[in-house]
Formats: structure tokens, sequence, C-alpha cells
């Protein structure tokens, strides 16, 4: 096991990815895919998972604020299905809500101390997906 895991916030233009550790317990953004027409790039996807080798893999589930399912949810949950039979690995799905809100008070935060800029806001995908890897690593024992 080592102790790593990818998380993604999957969307329909951008899906973002993440890396956690599961002994700090913390995560950090990686990439922000371009997803064409919804379809992920599966190569790049891959590629992030030869390069990390996580023991498991976490995705964000988008839910409505009294946490029913929406359409995205059934794209998230398709995503990840496809997810775990290409990579053999465990996949959990993770309520999201609010997490959307986190990034972009984080991304606030960075652009205020002057490490990212306007146009990193591409990244905000992926500062997105290290939140909902942060959730999830807080409530795995």
């Amino acid at each position: 096991m080592t102790g790593c895991v990818l998380g993604f916030d999957f969307g329909t233009r951008w899906i973002g990815v993440a890396s956690g550790n599961r002994i700090s317990r913390s995560a950090r953004p990686l990439a922000a895919l371009i997803a064409q027409a919804g379809k992920p790039d599966w190569l790049r996807i891959d590629a992030l998972l030869a390069e990390w080798q996580p023991d498991a893999l976490v995705v964000g589930l988008p839910l409505t604020l009294d946490g029913g399912e929406q359409k995205t949810s059934q794209a998230a949950r398709a995503f990840a299905q496809a997810l775990g039979e290409r990579s053999g690995l465990p996949v959990h799905l993770v309520d999201e809500r609010h997490t959307s809100q986190e990034a972009a008070r984080r991304f606030a935060a960075q652009r205020a101390a002057g490490t990212a800029r306007r146009r990193d806001a591409a990244n905000i995908d992926s500062l997105a997906a290290a939140v909902i890897l942060e959730g999830w690593l807080e409530q795995t024992p």
C-alpha cells in the first residue's frame, strides 16, 4: 500500500485532479484536465495513475443542496465506474456539496497573497479535487 490516493472533481468541461496521502491526511492540487463534451482525457488520466500509483481513487459526487441526485450526479457516477474498471482500483464517491465554494475561497486567498493569478482560474477544479480528497481523508480511518 502506497498511501497515495488520487481525487477527482468531475465536470463536463474540466476534471480537477489532486493527490492525497493517507498518512499525513493531506491533499494538493495536481491538474485540471479538459473534458471534450463530457468525455474525460483518458490518456492523461492513465498517465497520472501510472505516475502516482495510488491505492484508491476518490470522485466527488455532485448533489443538490437537499442531498438529491441531479443530471451531473449520474455523469460523475458513470465516470467513477469507468475509472474503477480502467484502473482496477477501489473508487469512493464523496458528497461534494460546498467544495466549490471552499475551492473558490482558497483561490481568492491565493490571489490576495499573490501566489495565483486570474489566468490560473482553470486550476480551481484541481483545488476543488483537493478539498474533496481532504474531506475523504478526514473521514477515513
